[in-house]
């Protein structure tokens, strides 16, 4: 009887261990102390099991909509504003582990994931204080390839959709580094939260970064239909003049997909971005850089969109 009972308790032991290996096997990924989705945010941590996947766009739009909708703005102070950049050029020279100390220092955080659309792996940098509310913004840096060419939305909310179209790009182009601001143009006093005009901006500072390895720039607005109502697009070098080859490809690219495109250096067009701190220091480090503005009809119609930053992707010189 001893016996039996003792064979008893040691089955009902080992089921139990094999039960609770299994359920750990089969925990979502995102209860593993990180949030669902989302791989290793440690300095350095990477997870590439393949269980990871997250729709880009949906995670960017979530962001814009939860927190850039609503965050207000806390100016950043010099130092913070280097650090960001010099993190981010230490990622993008393969020294992850220090810009995830560094970005420690600023309560920034870097994570990766496998885009479920694209099947490609992206690093998400992005600012853990408070959820994001300070208003410094994001960066998403495409894995699959060297780093070529940025793509920037400083206005997201401000002007709706726009960040779609730098999702679309990021996806459509390979090597590419998305960078977003983290808050509404207007959530600044005296217009601080205006990135493309502020040069004391972690999103400014970020730009330099990219720009001092030359890479080129490409900057996504928005325009009311009634601004330029015989136009789709406004497509312009800014104060850059380094550009006009791209310019013309891309201006082109986005006509045979029926866009109707002013062409900022052949006439006078609306919003040119003249004063665009980004394409300034682009000038002066002779790096080229566009100035992209869409319709709201453009931008509420997601096939249009979706065309649009396909032919801007195509256009970017690789």
């Amino acid at each position: 009887m001893k016996v039996t009972i003792k064979r008893t308790l040691i089955g009902i032991a080992v089921m139990v261990v094999t039960l609770a290996t299994l359920a750990a096997l089969f925990v979502p990924f995102g209860n593993r102390g990180v949030r669902a989705g989302i791989g290793d945010d440690r300095p350095g941590g990477s997870a590439a099991d393949g269980r990871d996947g997250v729709d880009l766009a949906r995670r960017i739009t979530d962001f814009t909509h939860d927190t850039v909708a609503r965050s207000g703005y806390i100016a950043p102070l010099r130092a913070q504003r280097r650090t960001a950049a010099e993190a981010v050029g230490l990622f993008l020279d393969g020294r992850r582990a220090e810009a995830g100390r560094r970005l420690d220092d600023i309560d920034f955080g870097i994570r990766t994931f496998t885009d479920t659309v694209t099947g490609r792996r992206f690093a998400e940098i992005s600012d853990r204080a408070a959820e994001g509310r300070r208003g410094w913004g994001r960066v998403y840096i495409d894995l699959s390839a060297t780093a070529r060419w940025s793509v920037q939305v400083p206005h997201p909310v401000a002007d709706a959709g726009s960040e779609q179209l730098g999702i679309g790009v990021l996806r459509a182009g390979r090597g590419g580094v998305l960078v977003m601001a983290g808050a509404h143009r207007d959530a600044g006093r005296k217009g601080r939260a205006d990135v493309a005009h502020r040069r004391d901006t972690v999103f400014d500072a970020i730009c330099d970064e990219l720009t001092a390895r030359h890479l080129p720039g490409l900057q996504v607005h928005g325009f009311a239909d009634s601004t330029e109502p015989d136009y789709d697009v406004i497509a312009s070098l800014g104060s850059a003049d380094k550009g006009l080859p791209t310019a013309r490809r891309t201006a082109t690219a986005l006509r045979h997909e029926g866009f109707a495109v002013c062409r900022a250096w052949a006439r006078r067009c609306a919003l040119e971005g003249r004063g665009n701190v980004q394409g300034k220091e682009a000038e002066a480090r002779g790096v080229p850089f566009l100035h992209m503005e869409f319709s709201r009809t453009v931008r509420d119609d997601d096939s249009r969109v979706r065309r649009a930053a396909a032919a801007m992707a195509a256009a970017l010189p690789y």
